[in-house]
């Protein structure tokens, strides 16, 4: 606990939250336990939203109104989990504790297969709209969150290991990677990009997007997020 204090007294002098001291295992467990309460809740969502879509109801309109209750804060779904905090620390528990973490084991398993059952869901509306080739699909987003440069674990390149098989994969592109290029069919141009595609995934809700809803116009689109204001968008 001496220790502890020192290394307290050295960051109260950066950091604006309060500062707790305990034993290193507790804090050490916290931070798992941290990112995996963000992980089981993320999988809530995603398992939530495929039970809808596999019987035709609005997932968003069901949250809004569970979350009226003043005791439920359902998260929104997503197309999977990146990062290198959410998207790892809870496997830390399950390898740790195979036969008590059963909980987070499944949660994970439905995180990490999000990018397979959204791959999924392009397929069904690629048939719908006589879209017949991968070369018309682009996914829009690269990095593992919103607004940011980092792409560890991010679900769209989980998503484009998928297809590694394909002679041709999904194009993608990333304003927060423009020149450094990470995956194949990546491009730098995000006009050159909509002129190539008759699809578009959000798979990351960058500022960007949402200030160029007008190039969307007349693009099939799959929205990840329930974010585009346009009509006619389809969602997971």
């Amino acid at each position: 606990k001496e220790i502890g204090e020192k290394v307290k007294q050295y960051y109260v002098s950066f950091c604006q939250g309060e500062i707790v001291v305990t034993d290193i295992r507790s804090a050490e467990m916290t931070k798992v336990v941290e990112n995996t309460f963000r992980a089981v809740n993320i999988a809530f969502a995603n398992e939530l939203a495929r039970i809808c879509r596999h019987d035709n109801m609005d997932i968003y309109e069901i949250i809004k109104i569970c979350n009226m209750h003043p005791r439920v804060n359902i998260l929104q779904p997503g197309p999977g989990v990146g990062g290198h905090c959410i998207s790892v620390d809870p496997w830390f528990l399950v390898g740790d504790y195979p036969r008590l973490a059963k909980v987070i084991d499944e949660s994970m398993k439905t995180n990490d297969s999000q990018p397979e059952f959204i791959l999924n869901r392009i397929h069904e509306i690629m048939k719908e709209n006589n879209i017949e080739n991968n070369r018309k699909v682009g996914l829009y987003g690269l990095t593992y969150k919103e607004n940011v440069d980092d792409y560890r674990e991010s679900p769209t390149l989980q998503m484009l290991e998928l297809q590694e098989h394909l002679a041709r994969p999904l194009k993608c592109y990333d304003p927060f990677l423009v020149g450094n290029k990470i995956a194949e069919n990546q491009y730098d141009d995000f006009d050159e990009f909509l002129v190539d595609i008759d699809m578009v995934v959000i798979m990351v809700k960058h500022d960007h997007i949402k200030g160029n809803w007008n190039k969307l116009k007349g693009k099939v689109i799959l929205d990840c997020f329930n974010i585009c204001p346009l009509e006619g968008v389809y969602h997971i």
